[in-house]
């Protein structure tokens, strides 16, 4: 999951507070507690396993075809000519081009799995957006950090998590959270 406030952002904001930091304020929330929570992501949850699981059996079925095709040319390889041979295992390295580009193609950095995922999160990413800053600025809240990444915070005072609030702005129920 992305996250909705990058880590740089994070430590170039708080290497810049000044003697400022004692009249601004800040909270937190947990996006990805909030995400887990919304109707909408267990049902993109639901059709990014539908979708993967094509792929896994896709890939799967690759897999297969090359393991018969090596133990069929490791059984019968001495009675194979050189032409024949060559042929064999260059039927088994296209095989297994194939599958690698296969696997690049659904779930590589670029892959069509993670410009799906992004597709489909992007819009309940941009409510969650929309609802912090209502929230913050209702509440006077200068910053606003999202601890469910990567982002480290060795003291919180839980006043100031604001995931409750963000989750009564987006008209959920707080108190039916799933942990």
């Amino acid at each position: 999951m992305k996250r909705l406030i990058p880590g740089i952002f994070l430590m170039i904001l708080l290497s810049g507070l000044t003697a400022h930091a004692q009249e601004q304020k800040t909270g937190f929330i947990d996006s990805e507690l909030i995400m887990e929570n919304m109707p909408e992501y267990e049902g993109i949850e639901q059709r990014l396993n539908l979708l993967s699981e094509g792929w896994r059996n896709e890939i799967r079925e690759l897999e297969e075809q090359i393991e018969e095709l090596e133990e069929e040319f490791e059984a019968r390889e001495i009675l194979f000519t050189e032409d024949v041979r060559q042929q064999r295992l260059s039927e088994i390295d296209n095989l297994r081009r194939q599958r690698d580009q296969l696997v690049e193609s659904k779930f590589g950095p670029d892959g069509e799995y993670f410009t799906t995922q992004e597709e489909l999160l992007e819009p309940i990413q941009r409510q969650i957006f929309e609802a912090i800053e209502a929230v913050a600025r209702r509440q006077n809240f200068d910053f606003v950090f999202d601890r469910s990444q990567e982002t480290r915070f060795l003291f919180v005072r839980e006043e100031w998590n604001l995931t409750d609030d963000v989750m009564l702005e987006m008209g959920m129920d707080p108190g039916s959270i799933r942990n």
